[in-house]
């Protein structure tokens, strides 16, 4: 089979890999689609993500769809030729934060296209069963795909406990930021302001559900929604730039008693914003780490027409041109947002 690895920075080579096996409680996947994400654009650009840097070759993607090619012994409940969403993380479901609930920090989880662990941009992946969802016949594969991005929107506003007619910011209009977004609003929010510094993308963010967009080259964002809320500021803020500079501009903007959630990873490894100025507020800050289980929540939120997917993808590549897609993205080329490689 073919599989796309990450020697280096910048240097994702095309390799002839043997087809793996599944075992038991496995099936094997025909990988069909798989978006590219920003922090794979991390590990292409420069080796690593925060802490984790490549040490050998390692094949990225963790934002995929497949059908299912083979069952592994033991599997029940899905189907040969049966398409699926995936989900890539594989906690250990026995550990104190499995047992809370917090699968997505499990110490021991296995996720897919991160230092150790091979991912989806390959022809074939063997992966647990359990992890695999079941698509309905009126999505795409590139829809499966977009669940993962979508998924983590959702925890996002789960862990903003965003109120029905609440008031809300979206730093950063990159695909997770517009997910985010399309849940914000069906989650009931009055209005939705977003920031960016890329004017094809505060576009997508109005079709996405913002009501009031700034790009943040040009205006004083926090001058800007300050003035709209009467001083006030908004409820939740969603910083999901990873920008040097949003983590202090939410915290700015976020009224007195109100939640900043931080989605965004930024290159530095570092979050910086004025203490006080969250002290005295009374800030609830809190950092998304991936998501927990919400694909059936994803998959019935794109089934009742509440979030849309199709409208985030821009471009689609074959598993053979991925490091144009890799310039494309980390150009900004070409009005890219997601990209998907079909495989």
């Amino acid at each position: 089979m073919k599989a796309a690895r990450l020697y280096g920075v910048r240097d994702i080579r095309i390799k002839e890999m043997p087809v793996p096996e599944p075992g038991p409680g496995e099936v094997l996947l025909r990988v069909r689609a798989v978006g590219i994400c920003g922090s794979d654009l991390h590990y292409y650009r420069e080796g690593g993500t925060g802490e984790a840097t490549i040490k050998e070759p390692l094949i990225l993607g963790h934002e995929f769809a497949a059908e299912v090619a083979a069952l592994g012994p033991g599997v029940t409940g899905v189907q040969v030729g049966q398409a699926v969403a995936v989900d890539p993380s594989n906690a250990c479901g026995h550990c104190e934060f499995c047992i809370e609930g917090n699968s997505n920090i499990c110490p021991q989880v296995i996720f897919c296209g991160t230092v150790g662990v091979d991912g989806a941009m390959r022809e074939y992946l063997a992966h647990p069963a359990r992890l695999c969802h079941p698509l309905p016949q009126s999505m795409s594969f590139t829809d499966g795909a977009v669940l993962e991005p979508l998924g983590i929107g959702v925890h996002a506003v789960d862990l903003g406990k965003q109120k029905t007619a609440a008031t809300v910011a979206v730093l950063g209009c990159g695909p997770v930021g517009l997910l985010t977004m399309q849940v914000a609003r069906a989650a009931g929010a009055s209005r939705i302001f977003a920031t960016e510094v890329l004017d094809y993308r505060l576009e997508a963010a109005k079709e996405c559900g913002a009501t009031d967009t700034y790009n943040a080259q040009r205006e004083d964002i926090v001058a800007r929604i300050m003035a709209e809320t009467h001083g006030r500021g908004v409820d939740v803020v969603y910083e999901a730039a990873g920008a040097a500079e949003t983590p202090e501009q939410s915290v700015q903007i976020c009224k007195p008693g109100g939640t900043v959630v931080l989605i965004g990873i930024p290159s530095e490894d570092e979050t910086r914003f004025t203490a006080s100025s969250a002290r005295r507020k009374g800030l609830t800050l809190k950092a998304a780490r991936r998501m927990r289980e919400v694909y059936p929540r994803s998959i019935a939120l794109v089934e009742a027409g509440l979030a849309e997917l199709q409208s985030v993808v821009t471009h689609h590549f074959p598993l053979d041109q991925v490091n144009e897609a890799m310039e494309l993205l980390d150009g900004y080329g070409d009005g890219a947002i997601k990209i998907i490689l079909d495989i």
